[in-house]
């Protein structure tokens, strides 16, 4: 591709850009730059993009299969959901994981997939979501994508026999995405 191209693209998304200001709609979410193993497969559309901020608990434990050894375990997370201008519409929590709106209804999931997002940020992560409970926003939804994580990662100190049933609380903040069958 030319520079002069690249010149012509580079004006032509700055005129689109422009040409939406003063409208307040945002893009569409768009899962192109996602690893493969955690896209929604086709058929499925965005219902709801929603931003988590909050803590995510770990415990210190004795490693499965290995003796003597321990590690910071996953224990849950409480976060509030909230819309892309700040609003609050849900809350987040578990275990088990569920997901649940202002307006009451709420939905668990079984993990499908999860992807790297480096080394200081919690995976990206595909969730089929289980029928929810009630009716509302959660009602029909049928996967659940975390991503855009930051932070969350289990607790850089150490964690031995002496630190047993010790919890630590760390905070994150993650896009979900909901999604329905078309």
């Amino acid at each position: 591709m030319t520079l002069r191209n690249l010149g012509l693209l580079a004006a032509a998304a700055s005129l689109a850009a422009c040409s939406g200001m003063g409208m307040n709609k945002p893009m569409a979410y768009s899962q192109a730059s996602l690893p493969d193993a955690v896209k929604v497969p086709a058929g499925h559309r965005v219902a709801m993009e929603t931003v988590g901020a909050g803590d995510i608990t770990y415990e210190c434990r004795a490693k499965a299969n290995a003796p003597g050894q321990h590690e910071w375990v996953f224990v849950g997370p409480d976060a509030r959901l909230m819309d892309r201008g700040g609003k609050q519409v849900g809350k987040y929590y578990g275990p088990p994981a569920t997901w649940e709106s202002m307006d009451g209804s709420k939905l668990t999931g079984t993990q499908v997939a999860v992807a790297p997002n480096g080394s200081a940020n919690i995976p990206y992560q595909l969730v089929k979501a289980n029928p929810a409970m009630g009716s509302g926003a959660m009602q029909g939804v049928s996967y659940i994508q975390r991503v855009a994580t930051q932070g969350g990662t289990a607790p850089a100190m150490a964690c031995g026999a002496d630190s047993m049933g010790r919890k630590q609380v760390v905070k994150y903040q993650a896009d979900y995405i909901f999604y329905r069958a078309m």
